[in-house]
């Protein structure tokens, strides 16, 4: 018997080194695994600026739910995790900019002493559902 999931990888912006897929669909849902801000080399975007990252990572994330064949309004949970507090309160507008208006999708804001990519000053992951929608191969 095969793995009870298939991988979600987008056509840009995955590095094959990798060890993890960029997302896992299973049944219905879609686990998009945690971002950082880095780009397709590998480069940090948005170095010292929390707005900047997340926006990049929603932009990533934006990617793969494409290669889905889903959009942000599949979004029904995120968990964010940051280097402070502080860093919470400023990406609120972001959110607020990529899932419109209530209601929001669920989520769990989680602060940690530090992060594996040097710079993020946070790092995204989400679960979305995939009522009627199709992979994309």
């Amino acid at each position: 018997m095969g793995k009870p999931f298939t991988a979600v990888t987008p056509a840009t912006g995955w590095n094959p080194r990798y060890t993890f897929s960029a997302a896992v669909r299973a049944g219905n849902l879609l686990f998009i695994s945690g971002m950082t801000a880095a780009n397709d080399q590998g480069e940090l975007v948005g170095e010292g600026d929390i707005v900047r990252q997340t926006e990049y990572i929603f932009e990533k994330m934006g990617r793969v739910l494409e290669a889905a064949g889903a959009s942000f309004d599949n979004i029904v949970e995120t968990t964010e995790y940051f280097l402070t507090l502080d860093g919470y309160a400023k990406t609120a507008g972001v959110r607020r900019k990529v899932f419109g208006d209530a209601p929001y999708p669920a989520a769990t804001g989680v602060l940690v002493a530090g992060l594996i990519r040097p710079g993020a000053l946070i790092e995204i992951k989400a679960t979305a559902w995939l009522d009627g929608t199709e992979a994309v191969s």
